[in-house]
């Protein structure tokens, strides 16, 4: 009898045991499900490649990576240093969106280059600016001194018709954003025009008297438009709508999700105020 009991304990033991492992055997599977679950969500997010300048593209762009994550999308941000590279690479698949140019220059590249870029949405406008180099200031500038301007040419053009608004040289008439060297009529002090890249004018300005530089490359180089540029773009000009800085896709994908996710995150009231409060005038909203 004293045996059959021990048995029966035994069992009983051994039942619970079972049972006990059992138990956790469904927490742990349980737990896995939920990782598993959780994985799986992750990789459902839809990456959106998005190339962009250094500033202040990139910097807008990190502002929304929350805002699109709640959405269900990855932004991942490629930062470019030159103007042609984020279009090729746009044009070969290898990103989801740009945002680092105005249509001047979209227009001139597509024509260029045989390529198929669309302009999506307007997010910013960047007054180009005149920044002083070895000549200090307008007035103090000698007889054949040499002001750099980008070489691209819708930039180019810019930079001559903001040099005209100046009284610094003459255009021919009409010539507009067609503008370049060629067209000066009228150069009194006999400046020298010098081309150059536009992410060097900012690495060269000591070597100038002066230079018109992109306000991209003015905020990278630590130069505020507001208080060290001689002249600038106005931020009411027309060129403030011809040259606003927009969202750009290959052509076909205007309407996707995640483009449009993109564009509605951008054009906020949150970037709004991040732009009119970071950047001193040098960038401006254009939505």
């Amino acid at each position: 009898m004293k045996a059959l009991k021990k048995g029966h304990k035994l069992s009983l033991v051994v039942l619970a045991l079972i049972l006990a492992m059992g138990l956790f055997a469904g927490c742990s599977s349980s737990s896995d499900d939920e990782a598993t679950s959780a994985d799986a969500g992750a990789d459902d997010a839809v990456v959106l490649v998005v190339g962009a300048s250094p500033a202040p593209h990139a910097e807008i762009l990190a502002q929304v990576v929350e805002d699109l994550a709640a959405e269900g999308y990855t932004l991942d941000i490629q930062e470019f240093t030159d103007y042609v590279l984020p279009n090729t690479a746009l044009d070969s698949g290898d990103l989801t969106a740009n945002y680092f140019q105005h249509k001047p220059y979209l227009d001139s590249f597509n024509e260029e280059n045989g390529t198929d870029l669309v302009a999506v949405a307007p997010i910013h406008f960047e007054p180009i600016g005149l920044y002083p180099g070895k000549t200090a200031s307008l007035d103090a500038l000698a007889d054949g001194a040499t002001i750099a301007v980008p070489n691209d040419p819708t930039n180019e053009a810019r930079a001559l018709l903001l040099l005209e608004a100046e009284g610094l040289i003459k255009l021919k008439d009409g010539v507009g954003l067609e503008a370049t060297k060629t067209d000066i009529v009228e150069n009194t002090k006999n400046l020298e025009i010098q081309e150059v890249e536009a992410a060097q004018l900012p690495n060269i300005l000591p070597d100038v008297d002066l230079a018109v530089i992109n306000g991209n490359y003015a905020i990278e180089a630590n130069l505020s438009i507001g208080t060290d540029a001689l002249a600038a773009e106005k931020a009411d000009s027309t060129a403030a709508d011809e040259f606003a800085n927009y969202i750009v896709v290959k052509a076909g994908s205007e309407n996707d999700a995640a483009v449009l996710a993109l564009v509605k995150a951008l054009q906020s009231d949150k970037i709004r105020a991040f732009i009119e409060s970071t950047y001193d005038g040098a960038v401006v909203p254009v939505f």
